[in-house]
């Protein structure tokens, strides 16, 4: 992204929102909180990052929302309601992306359909293939645990400032849980945590001995905790 000297805009991200509207999907806001539509229907670039249920504070209550960090000729984030179409389907293409493909310009591209929904479909810009998902009994999928999956895949990448965890398309469930251990053992070394201190809030939150028992949500959850712990010894 080449830089501009000299007099500007204010150099800070745009947000971007999605919206089912007559011609356009969505649009970005003005400094007067006017809406700007966009009428393209796809936004290529690099995805650097991904904060899933994100609260936000509105001008009538706390929502959640899906930030996706894009950064093509400038910075854009794309924010989009938690439980909606788009971010459901976003998190799907996102689940099944590798490593690699990851680290390579992607096209998110926008999709209308019925009432007022919005599916996101993802494609390879070089080869034009859509990364193609299956939406068949979305009723049942676990939400949260795919979020923290995804984040925990992008916020990942070599080029954060977090070490590499290679998830892809073709990791089995049992590879996917050895990487979550894996992850959960460099939290536990910082935190100089014993085996037995581990042992027993498993116990006490869990109901279980090890993290070998644990399901991939369990411990998901049990890495944001010790996220937290972390983010606190930090601040003392």
């Amino acid at each position: 992204m080449q830089v501009k000297l000299g007099f500007g805009a204010i150099p800070k991200p745009q947000y971007v929102f999605v919206s089912k509207e007559a011609d356009h999907c969505w649009y970005m806001l003005s400094e007067d909180e006017k809406r700007i539509p966009i009428y393209e229907r796809a936004l290529t670039g690099a995805i650097t990052k991904i904060e899933v249920n994100k609260k936000v504070e509105t001008k009538f209550k706390v929502v959640e929302k899906n930030d996706l960090y894009v950064l093509a000729d400038k910075p854009y984030i794309i924010r989009s309601g938690s439980e909606s179409y788009f971010s459901k389907s976003l998190l799907l293409s996102l689940e099944v992306l590798t490593c690699e493909q990851l680290r390579s310009p992607l096209t998110i591209s926008l999709s209308p359909g019925d009432s007022n929904v919005v599916f996101c479909k993802i494609y390879d810009p070089v080869t034009y293939r859509s990364i193609d998902v299956s939406w068949d009994e979305h009723k049942e999928i676990d939400w949260q645990a795919i979020g923290k999956k995804v984040s925990l895949k992008i916020n990942s990448l070599p080029n954060s400032n977090q070490e590499s965890i290679q998830i892809s398309a073709n990791t089995t469930p049992s590879e996917v849980h050895a990487v979550l251990i894996a992850q959960s053992d460099r939290y536990l070394a910082q935190l100089n945590w014993t085996p037995e201190q581990g042992r027993e809030y498993l116990q006490q939150k869990y109901g279980k001995r090890s993290r070998l028992q644990l399901t991939d949500t369990e411990i998901l959850d049990f890495i944001d905790y010790l996220q937290g712990k972390l983010a606190q010894n930090c601040q003392i």
